[in-house]
């Protein structure tokens, strides 16, 4: 019988392992989230106990056990058009006013997670540039990143079972963007997925691979890092970001420290942080 219980000991060692790895602040206590994130793979590794498994893990020498257990504890499923505001504001507000002033556009969806996020947006421009034809004429970019791999692969596949598609996509947008699929689920149709690159990126490390963007998406994201570490990571989305460049973050997120780089845009409903030039 497994052992799924965590001790003091291997909770504190696997949660500095973890901010060191990824910028996750796990907290005191948490090692429930532990067990119910790393209770499976005890059993694709056929491992007796999770405080044997935190120390392989943790002693690195299993690099196949290590990217599980990272993917294990940074993969969030999340939702379609989650809060809806920003893929409204995108439609009426934002792509109107960089349409009127360039033809190329280039989107970063940040911790991208299962995948809706970018393909929200997608989704939207597609709408937008079906209303307005003219629009982009030299084309659209979405790079969309996370530290899971695992999830990236499964991303560009862009399947989604009914309980994925039932969280926040309406019948009309199921109808327009989706397709059914040999595997028994539904794909992203092909004009959709080809607007989206995906690529492995540790929010801990250097952005300037990726080039500059018009609008970044860092949503429910800074929540899990320290202060210090959320700062670094807005001081580095502020590089990557076009003058006047437009950052969302969650809800519940704020600019806190790094209101010298960004002001705040309220809407009705919503806002948005616009980089300061």
């Amino acid at each position: 019988m497994k052992n799924k219980d965590v001790s003091q000991d291997s909770y504190r060692s696997f949660s500095n392992f973890l901010e060191q790895q990824c910028g996750i602040v796990l907290g005191d206590n948490k090692q429930y989230l532990v067990r119910s994130r790393l209770s499976n793979l005890l059993y694709e590794f056929d491992i007796d106990s999770l405080d044997a498994l935190i120390n392989s893990a943790v002693k690195g020498g299993d690099r196949q056990l290590l990217q599980r257990v990272i993917d294990a504890m940074t993969t969030n499923e999340t939702l379609w058009f989650r809060d809806n505001y920003p893929f409204d504001l995108l439609i009426k507000n934002i792509l109107p006013t960089l349409a009127a002033k360039q033809p190329r556009l280039r989107i970063w969806s940040a911790a991208c997670s299962s995948g809706q996020e970018p393909y929200s947006i997608a989704m939207s421009i597609l709408e937008y540039k079906r209303a307005n034809p003219g629009a982009f004429r030299s084309g659209v970019e979405i790079v969309a990143t996370d530290l899971s791999s695992t999830m990236l692969k499964k991303c560009e596949q862009g399947l989604y079972d009914e309980l994925s598609l039932a969280r926040g996509l309406s019948a009309q947008r199921r109808e327009a963007f989706f397709s059914a699929h040999d595997s028994g689920m539904l794909q992203v149709n092909a004009d959709v997925r080809k607007m989206v690159t995906f690529k492995s990126l540790n929010l801990l490390h250097s952005y300037a691979g990726l080039g500059r963007f018009d609008i970044v998406f860092c949503r429910n994201v800074l929540i899990y890092f320290s202060p210090e570490v959320k700062q670094k990571i807005l001081q580095q989305i502020a590089a990557s970001l076009q003058p006047n460049g437009i950052l969302f973050l969650g809800a519940s997120e704020s600019i806190s420290s790094a209101g010298d780089l960004f002001a705040m845009v309220k809407c009705h409903p919503g806002l948005y942080y616009q980089r300061k030039s």
